[in-house]
C-alpha cells in the first residue's frame, strides 16, 4: 500500500493543520493530554488527522518543511512523549474505530481506541477478549508499540505478542503492511521500541481469546504495618500460583478503611468456572496477617468491567502526575527493604504504589521488547496545586534512588528518560534498533526518545556513576 501524492502548500486535509501562530494551535498542542504537569516544549505544527491518508500526508508535508515528526495516539504517556519542539504532532484520535473478522478471531483497530472503554465493550458482545491496559481511557498506539502491560501479563503475555500485524507509515511517506514475513523490521521494533519507532502505525491487526467465563477476585486490605511479613511472603510465594491469576498488591489511601495508607493484595483470576477460581486463587489464603485483615473477599466473584472502573476512578481526570517504576530482583530481605519506603510514604492521599508479579518469567518472543524481571514496581503520584510539584517530585526520586540496589531496568510505560535515564531493552536488542532505525529512518525524521541532550542511552543512571565516581545524569 502506497499514499497519495505530496500535498502541494496549502492543500486541504481530512482533518485540520494548525501551524505555531494559528488560531486553535495552543489547544491543539495539549489535545487529549492526560498529565496536566504540562511541558514547556512548543511544536511547529499539529495536524489532527481525520483519516489514514492525512497520515501519509503529514509525514511528507514535513520532509517538505524540515520539520521532524512525533506522533499522538492516546495521549497517556507520563511524560508527554508527544508535544516536542519543532516537530509536526501527528494527532491520531480520527482513528479509532475496530473490526472483528469472525473466521479468524483478528481484531483490526486504530491506534487512538481506548482499549479499555472502547475496544474491550466491542469484542466482549463477540465472546472475545484482547488483554489490553488496565486503565481504560489509554489507547492502545502507545501502550503496544511499548511493550503491552496488559491484563494477565503473566499468564498470557504482553500485548505486543498478540500483534499479527500493523500498517505503518514509514519515514518515506509510505503506508506499508508489516508482519513476520513482509517488512519484518519493522514488525520486530513496532513491538517495543515505543517512542523511538520510527513510523507511524495507523492500523494493529490483534489476534484475541475467548471472553475469560468466569471471573473472581481475592482482596485482602491490612494494616501498613503488616507490611513486611505480607510482601515477605508474597515474594516467596507468587511464582507458585496459577498463571491464570493475575497478582497486585499496592498500599492507597481509602478513609473509607482507614484513615491512612493501607497495604492490598489482590489475586484476578480470569477462568472458567468458580471451581477453577477457588483452586487458582487458594494460594492467597497462606497470607501471615489475615487475622489482621481490614477487609477480606476471598474467591468473590467479579467482573473486568467492574474492575476497569475501579482503575478508571484509581487514574482521574484533571491531576498533575509524576510516575516511574523498576524491574526488580533479588532475595526478599533485600527487595522488601528496598522498596518499603516506596510503599509506606506516600506523599499524599491520591498517591499509590504497585507491585505486579510477572514470575515466573518465560522467554519473550523475539521483538524489541527484552526487559522484565519477575517483579515489577511503580509509583504513582498525583496532585492537582502546580506548588506541590517539587514536593511530589522530590518524594518519587527519593523513592526509586532506594530501589536501585535491587533495579534491572524498567518498562517504556511508566518511564521519563528525561529525568532519569534507565535501561528499558536488552543490550542486543537496543543494538538491532539503532541499525534498524538507520537504515529505515537516515534522515532522523521521527523524533525518537525524549531523553534528554545525550538521547537515551539504555543504562541505568547509577551504573554510570559507580564507573566514573562523578554525577550520573538525572
Amino acid at each position: 500500500m502506497t499514499g497519495g501524492d505530496t500535498p502541494a502548500e496549502g492543500s486541504a486535509y481530512d482533518g485540520m493543520l494548525y501551524v505555531r501562530g494559528d488560531a486553535g494551535f495552543d489547544e491543539a498542542v495539549v489535545h487529549r493530554i492526560f498529565n496536566r504537569r504540562l511541558p514547556e516544549r512548543v511544536p511547529a505544527a499539529v495536524l489532527v488527522v481525520g483519516s489514514e491518508h492525512d497520515v501519509v500526508r503529514g509525514v511528507r508535508l514535513a520532509r517538505e518543511r524540515g520539520w521532524t515528526v512525533a506522533v499522538r495516539s492516546g495521549g497517556h504517556s507520563w511524560a508527554q512523549w508527544s508535544v516536542r519542539d519543532d516537530a509536526l504532532v501527528l494527532d491520531l484520535a480520527a482513528l479509532d474505530d475496530a473490526t472483528y473478522d469472525d473466521a479468524t478471531g483478528i481484531v483490526s483497530a486504530g491506534p487512538a481506541i481506548k482499549g479499555g472503554s472502547t475496544l474491550g465493550p466491542f469484542l466482549a458482545e463477540k465472546g472475545r477478549f484482547f488483554p489490553g491496559g488496565h486503565c481504560p481511557t489509554v489507547g492502545i498506539g502507545g501502550f503496544l508499540l511499548q511493550g503491552g502491560q496488559g491484563y494477565n501479563a503473566r499468564g498470557w503475555g504482553w500485548g505486543a505478542e498478540w500483534i499479527e500485524a500493523i500498517d505503518v507509515v514509514t519515514a518515506a511517506g509510505d503506508l506499508v503492511r508489516a508482519s513476520e514475513s513482509e517488512n519484518a523490521d519493522l514488525f520486530w521494533a513496532a513491538r517495543g521500541a515505543g517512542p523511538g519507532f520510527f513510523g507511524v502505525v495507523t492500523r494493529f491487526h490483534l489476534r484475541t481469546m475467548p471472553h475469560p467465563g468466569y471471573v473472581a477476585t481475592t482482596v485482602q486490605v491490612l494494616p501498613l504495618d503488616c507490611f513486611v511479613d505480607v510482601m515477605t511472603w508474597l515474594h516467596e510465594t507468587h511464582h507458585t500460583v496459577a498463571d491464570t491469576v493475575e497478582i497486585v498488591a499496592l498500599t492507597k489511601t481509602d478513609p473509607a478503611i482507614a484513615p491512612g495508607p493501607v497495604l492490598v493484595v489482590t489475586g484476578l483470576a480470569l477462568v472458567d468456572t468458580p471451581d477453577q477460581a477457588d483452586a487458582a486463587l487458594a494460594p492467597f489464603r497462606g497470607n501471615p496477617c489475615l487475622d489482621r485483615a481490614l477487609v477480606l473477599h476471598d474467591a468473590v466473584p467479579a467482573s473486568i468491567e467492574d474492575h476497569r472502573v475501579d482503575q478508571l476512578l484509581a487514574n482521574p481526570e484533571g491531576h498533575r502526575w509524576a510516575v516511574d517504576n523498576a524491574w526488580i530482583t533479588g532475595p526478599a530481605g533485600s527487595v522488601v527493604a528496598a522498596m518499603t519506603r516506596a510503599y509506606t510514604t506516600l506523599p499524599n492521599d491520591k498517591a499509590f504504589t504497585i507491585w505486579f508479579s510477572m514470575a515466573p518469567v518465560r522467554d519473550l518472543p523475539d521483538m524489541a521488547f527484552s526487559m522484565q524481571s519477575e517483579i515489577y514496581l511503580a509509583a504513582y503520584n498525583l496532585w492537582e496545586d502546580p506548588a506541590d510539584d517539587a514536593a511530589n517530585i522530590g518524594w518519587l526520586d527519593s523513592v526509586m534512588a532506594d530501589l536501585e540496589p535491587v533495579t534491572v531496568g524498567q518498562y517504556l510505560g511508566d518511564s521519563d528518560l528525561s529525568r532519569r535515564q534507565v535501561k528499558f531493552m536488552s543490550d542486543a536488542n537496543w543494538a538491532r534498533l539503532q541499525r534498524i532505525r538507520a537504515e529505515r529512518d537516515p534522515d532522523g525524521l521521527f523524533v525518537g526518545y525524549l531523553a534528554g541532550p545525550e538521547g537515551a542511552l539504555n543504562r541505568n543512571h547509577w551504573d554510570d556513576l559507580r564507573t566514573s565516581g562523578g554525577v550520573a545524569p538525572r
